[in-house]
């Protein structure tokens, strides 16, 4: 496994198992050093107290043999009776017995400490020989006679320089190998303190060895890619997302480098849609400027022509209010032909002038219908108009609509009645001309007469009717057409915001197409 795939802290973790390791490896060899140092110098501490034990054990036998041999000079000059010598000689064999057992203790420790213990066996046959000396030459003592003491003592006179002298030596002979031991115990401790130092020093060098290469490495392996995910990460802060990031790392770097990547591409292709959107936006805001510029221009169009329009509406009404005066007045007439006609019988003559008045009547009445067939037709030209207008306006226009409809509807009605109002009085001045040459014939004709002027007086009243009618849809059509040119002007109002918003939009494309021009995309 690759060093570079471990995670971090794993590495980590076993820089410090490692170093772990080293300080657990070194606390042992300095223990086990302390360890082997404690036992010897615990051993070598039991063995210099033997050793020390032996030399008290031999100078307590060397003071034992001294009482013994003062205990002799107490017998000697101390002994006035048989009571004295007794107690002194007892005192003298006591302390004797002490010293031997004190020299055969001391040979049990010397053979314990494996030390020569011959000059011990020499020193107790030494002494025991002066003890049987001592006593045969007391035998030649005289109690209460100080001249066989001296003889006495003149006999065994410098014999206990031996003993004294072995037991010093024995001593002398302990303390020096108890001194040399001590000496070879230090030296193992020196030498076990000098292997000791060497190993610890050896373990720690090639720890600190190890322990650099492994930090090093690490090291090497942590601020190598992360420098390398800083110089990606200021090409991106400076716009260049031209950057291939490819890490074959399994650690948290490698991870950085494949996200730092993966985000490098995203804001790349984010730019790149940031830039087509800009593209079309500006596009779509020009097609939008030029279009509202079309409508406002047609709009203003439809204005001039609703403006027109009213204009002709104006005029419309007075001519429809003119014929329905007209009609009114023709109704009148009439009736008042009705009336002539009803008196007609009384006279010929009444009947000729009579006559004469329906002819000039039909004549007017006869202008007064195509005035109201031309009014009619106008109407039906300005509603079909206005039903255009109205389709264009859409939505607002229907009811318009519906008004320039029914106004069309009226005006064909005008027409209609128009049309036989004018066979009507053509028939009347047909009758007329003919009531003139047939006078005789005035008096049958005149119920003919009355009967059409009758017709004529229904057909008048329904003309004076659909003029109101046509008086009050032409008033309809002038309030549509003003609320029409109202919307109009409003929609005229929303285009010049429309263009506004559109320039607007153009203006922050081009600013959103500079934003991203920073940054730099591969090719």
């Amino acid at each position: 496994m690759k060093l570079a795939n471990l995670k971090i802290g794993v590495r980590l973790s076993l820089l410090g198992a490692f170093f772990l390791v080293t300080v657990l490896l070194v606390g042992l060899t300095g223990w086990s050093a302390l360890r082997d140092m404690n036992q010897r110098n615990a051993a070598g501490f039991v063995e210099a107290g033997r050793l020390l034990a032996a030399v008290d054990t031999a100078r307590m036998a060397q003071v034992d043999f001294k009482i013994q041999v003062q205990e002799w000079k107490n017998i000697l000059l101390r002994s006035h009776d048989d009571a004295a010598m007794t107690k002194y000689r007892e005192a003298f064999v006591k302390a004797g017995d002490t010293t031997t057992k004190q020299l055969q203790a001391l040979k049990d420790l010397m053979i314990q400490l494996q030390l020569e213990s011959g000059a011990v066996d020499e020193a107790i046959a030494s002494r025991n020989a002066l003890q049987e000396r001592y006593l045969a030459a007391l035998k030649e003592y005289v109690v209460g006679d100080p001249a066989s003491a001296k003889t006495v003592d003149a006999l065994v006179k410098g014999m206990d320089r031996a003993p004294t002298e072995q037991i010093d030596k024995i001593v002398l002979y302990i303390e020096k190998e108890a001194k040399a031991r001590m000496h070879a115990v230090e030296a193992q401790n020196d030498s076990v303190y000098q292997r000791s130092v060497v190993l610890l020093l050896v373990l720690l060098v090639a720890a600190v060895a190890i322990g650099s290469v492994i930090v090093i490495l690490l090291v090497r392996g942590i601020t190598v890619p992360l420098a390398r995910a800083l110089v990606i990460a200021r090409d991106v802060a400076d716009g260049d997302l031209r950057a291939e990031v490819n890490s074959n790392r399994q650690d948290e770097i490698g991870d950085l480098l494949r996200a730092l990547g993966t985000m490098s591409g995203n804001l790349a292709n984010i730019v790149t849609r940031v830039r087509g959107g800009t593209q079309a936006i500006a596009l779509a805001s020009a097609e939008i400027a030029t279009g509202n510029a079309d409508l406002s221009s047609r709009t203003e169009d439809m204005a001039g022509s609703l403006e027109e329009t009213a204009a002709s509406m104006t005029e419309l009404t007075s001519t429809v209010r003119q014929n329905s005066d007209n009609a009114t007045e023709a109704a009148r007439l009439a009736g008042q032909a009705s009336s002539v006609s009803s008196l007609g019988s009384k006279t010929v003559a009444e009947v000729v002038a009579s006559m004469g008045a329906i002819g000039a009547s039909s004549g007017k009445i006869a202008e007064i219908i195509g005035v109201i067939d031309g009014i009619a037709f106008q109407t039906n030209i300005l509603a079909l108009n206005a039903a255009v207008e109205a389709a264009r306006a859409g939505e607002q226009g229907r009811g318009f609509a519906v008004v320039a409809t029914e106004v069309r509807n009226l005006a064909q009605r005008s027409s209609s009645a128009a049309k036989e109002i004018r066979e009507l009085i053509t028939a009347s001045v047909q009758e007329v001309g003919s009531g003139r040459a047939l006078v005789d014939r005035a008096g049958a004709t005149m119920r003919d007469v009355l009967s059409s002027v009758e017709q004529v007086t229904a057909v008048v009243t329904e003309i004076s009717l659909a003029s109101t009618e046509q008086q009050e849809g032409i008033e309809q059509i002038g309030t549509a057409i003003a609320h029409i040119d109202s919307v109009t002007q409003q929609n005229a109002a929303l285009v010049e915001q429309a263009a506004a918003a559109a320039e607007s939009l153009k203006a922050q494309a081009r600013e959103l197409d500079e934003a991203v021009a920073v940054f730099k995309l591969a090719a």
